[in-house]
């Protein structure tokens, strides 16, 4: 996506996502003329044990609906449905399936599983509030991040009524490093924003920044607008920062371009 009527040019940004989904967003800011910095501040990886998908995928006919809230949760759902047979776009013709976010929509659809709701608002409450079906007595699976995660959609619905079965379909950790050209970019004072795409993007650069950094990790982002994809990535920045400067509206990648775009650097 270009914004012809505004630019990035000159300006450098750090965007901090899982490692495995940087690449995504160095184009799109490249794109609009950003020199882009990594921090990656998210290593995706497999749940300490399978045991429970495994088990639910099992019974997956016994569920009325599915409910997707990242792409790492549909990845790791279709590769173990694989072993048994089966995969998303086959049993969608049977089992709703909803997706929180344009993403992870577009992942199912790019594997042909048929998606029966994503809500107007790229965030799980959204869901909640828009959800088309009356919830008593349905049967629901969400596949989730094993730990950091927030409960809202199984506390939601258990309260409306609904049989919740929730498993860990993965798990994300902290990496170790920063890259040196992000390090030695944040030292001279070059970069203007620093992106986040979730709460737990900015729990983990935290810690990588009090890392290399020390007890000045702070005073570093004094001078560097931040940007949050939505609104509870601004409550982590809030309580681990300070407030950011723009909120990404819709939540996703091209949102956070356009809040980008629209900053007042002056």
């Amino acid at each position: 996506m270009m914004y012809t009527e505004m630019s990035l040019i000159d300006k450098k940004i750090i965007i901090t996502r899982a490692q495995e989904q940087t690449s995504e967003a160095r184009e799109i800011f490249r794109n609009n003329g950003a020199e882009v910095f990594d921090l990656p501040s998210l290593l995706i990886g497999p749940p300490d044990d399978w045991g429970p998908l495994d088990e639910a995928l099992q019974e997956i006919y016994t569920f009325d609906w599915i409910i997707f809230s990242s792409a790492n949760g549909v990845r790791n759902v279709e590769e173990r449905m694989k072993s048994i047979g089966l995969s998303l776009a086959k049993i969608s013709k049977t089992i709703k399936i909803a997706a929180v976010g344009r993403k992870t929509a577009s992942l199912l659809s790019e594997i042909n599983a048929k998606i029966s709701f994503v809500p107007p608002d790229f965030v799980a409450d959204s869901l909640v509030e828009n959800f088309p079906q009356n919830e008593k007595g349905l049967k629901l699976f969400i596949p989730r991040v094993q730990t950091g995660g927030r409960s809202i959609l199984s506390d939601s619905f258990k309260l409306k009524g609904a049989e919740v079965t929730e498993v860990a379909a993965y798990e994300s950790s902290c990496p170790q490093d920063i890259p040196q050209k992000t390090i030695d970019a944040l030292n001279s004072g070059k970069i203007d924003i620093i992106a986040f795409t979730s709460g737990k993007t900015v729990i983990n650069t935290v810690s990588l920044l009090k890392k290399y950094f020390g007890e000045n990790w702070l005073k570093l982002l004094e001078k560097i607008k931040i940007v949050s994809i939505g609104p509870q990535t601004s409550n982590s920045c809030k309580k681990l920062i300070r407030k950011p400067d723009k909120e990404a509206n819709p939540h996703d990648l091209h949102g956070l371009l356009k809040s980008c775009l629209e900053i007042n650097y002056y």
